[in-house]
C-alpha cells in the first residue's frame, strides 16, 4: 500500500511524479544523459547496473522497469536472473565482474571501497570514466530505490510484464525515454 494517502493502489512512479511533478524533469532529462548518452559501459551495462543494484536494494519497482530497460539493450534475462542470485557465480564476463563488485561495494558498503577496489576495475580493461560512470549509476539507483521505497511505490512489473513501456519495443524507441517521460509529466502538470 503506497504510503502518501493520495496515490492510487498499486502506485506506479507515473502517479507519484504527477502528483509531485517539481524537479522531474531535470532528474529525468539527468537519467537520459546518464543511462542513454555515448559512454565507456554500454547502455544495456548501465541499466544492468541500475537492475542489480536495485535488487540488491529490494526495490522491486525499479529492478523490474531496469530489467525491462536492460534486456531491450541486449541483456539476457538469465545472466540478470543469474547476478542478483549471486555474483560470484553468475555467467558474468571477467570485463564486467569487477565493476558490478565494485557497483555492489558502494552499494552496501561505501565507506569500505579501498584502492583495489578501483584497481580491479582498472586492471580488467575499463578507464576512470567507466568507473565514474558505474559510480553515477550506483548513486542515482540508491536514490531513486528511497524515492520509490519511501513513498510506497509498489507496481510490481513482475505481474504486469506486457506493461513496460519498453515491451516489444527496440534501443532506437527507448533512445531518450526518460527525457521523454520527464516531459509527459511536465506537460500533464501545466494541463
Amino acid at each position: 500500500m503506497p504510503f502518501l494517502p493520495s496515490l492510487p493502489d498499486p502506485a506506479h512512479l507515473m502517479d507519484l511524479y504527477a502528483r509531485f511533478p517539481h524537479n522531474v524533469r531535470p532528474l529525468m532529462d539527468y537519467t537520459d544523459g546518464l543511462l542513454r548518452s555515448e559512454g565507456e559501459l554500454s547502455v544495456g551495462e548501465r541499466e544492468l547496473i541500475a537492475t542489480y543494484v536495485s535488487a540488491l536494494n529490494a526495490c522491486t519497482f525499479c529492478a523490474g522497469a531496469h530489467r525491462a530497460y536492460a534486456e531491450v539493450f541486449g541483456i539476457d534475462g538469465a545472466l540478470i536472473d543469474a547476478l542478483i542470485a549471486d555474483l560470484e557465480t553468475a555467467p558474468v564476463s571477467d570485463k564486467l565482474r569487477p565493476v558490478l563488485a565494485y557497483a555492489a561495494k558502494l552499494n552496501t558498503l561505501p565507506s569500505k571501497l579501498v584502492e583495489r577496489d578501483a584497481q580491479a576495475v582498472y586492471d580488467a580493461g575499463w578507464s576512470e570514466a567507466a568507473l565514474y560512470e558505474a559510480v553515477q549509476v550506483c548513486a542515482l539507483f540508491n536514490m531513486m530505490n528511497r524515492i520509490i521505497e519511501g513513498t510506497g511505490v509498489n507496481f510490481d512489473y513482475a505481474q504486469a510484464p506486457d506493461g513496460h513501456p519498453a515491451s516489444g519495443s527496440t534501443p532506437e524507441d527507448q533512445s531518450a525515454s526518460y527525457s521523454r517521460f520527464g516531459a509527459m509529466i511536465e506537460a500533464m502538470a501545466k494541463g
